[in-house]
Parts: structure tokens; C-alpha cells; sequence
């Protein structure tokens, strides 16, 4: 019961740090070099479509529609990021805590093991 118990508030632990984690590599991680050359595209057409004298009334809403095209790339690109990178930090920190777990229950076992060939030494000194 004591191993239900402790699991699952390591779990409580680990989603909350895992989350945090996947969110900054996402955010990092979702502006590419396909959406900034995409970018570069949009404002070469804006700028193309300036020196040909087109006017602001077909200009403004290409350059919108361009800037939330980038926008919706970038925020889509994002969430797949965050779903992909969720997965791989709960798996890291389920590993950490496994490896934290079975270091302590060594040590435990070294301990016990210690106590043990005290009391025996201690046993065989006053047998002698």
C-alpha cells in the first residue's frame, strides 16, 4: 500500500515538471527555418507588390493573411511539439525516479546489511 501511495505522488510530482518542461522545449522549439523563410517570402511579396504601386487595399491583406498564416504554422507546430516532448520528459522523470528508487533500496540494503555484521561482530566478541 505504502508503494501505491508513494508512486502516485510521485506521479502528482512528475506531470506538473513535465509539463513545464515540454512547454519551454516547445516553445522554443516551434519557430523553424521553414516558418522564418515563409516570413521572408511574405514580406518580399508585400515589398514587390509596394514598388509596383499596387495599392494599400490589396497590399494589407496579403501581408495579414500572411503574418497569420506564419501565426497558425508556428502555434500548430507548437502544440504537436508539446504533446511529442510531454511524452519524452514523463518518460525521463519516471527513469530518474526508478533510478532514485532502486539507488535508495541499495543503500537500505547496505545499511541493513552493515547493522547485521555489527550485531554478529558484536555477538562473536562477547561469545569469545
Amino acid at each position: 500500500m505504502e508503494e501505491a501511495e508513494v508512486t502516485k505522488e510521485a506521479e502528482e510530482e512528475i506531470n506538473p515538471l513535465a509539463a513545464t518542461r515540454a512547454k519551454v522545449r516547445a516553445r522554443n522549439a516551434r519557430w523553424d527555418l521553414n516558418i522564418a523563410i515563409f516570413l521572408f517570402a511574405v514580406l518580399i511579396i508585400v515589398i514587390i507588390l509596394l514598388f509596383q504601386e499596387v495599392g494599400i487595399q490589396v497590399v494589407a491583406p496579403v501581408a495579414l493573411f500572411g503574418l497569420a498564416m506564419v501565426w497558425l504554422v508556428g502555434w500548430r507546430r507548437g502544440r504537436e511539439l508539446y504533446k511529442t516532448f510531454y511524452d519524452e520528459e514523463l518518460t525521463k522523470l519516471e527513469q530518474e525516479l526508478e533510478k532514485k528508487e532502486k539507488k535508495k533500496e541499495k543503500i537500505e540494503k547496505a545499511v541493513e546489511e552493515t547493522i547485521d555484521e555489527k550485531i554478529q561482530k558484536a555477538l562473536r566478541e562477547r561469545w569469545k
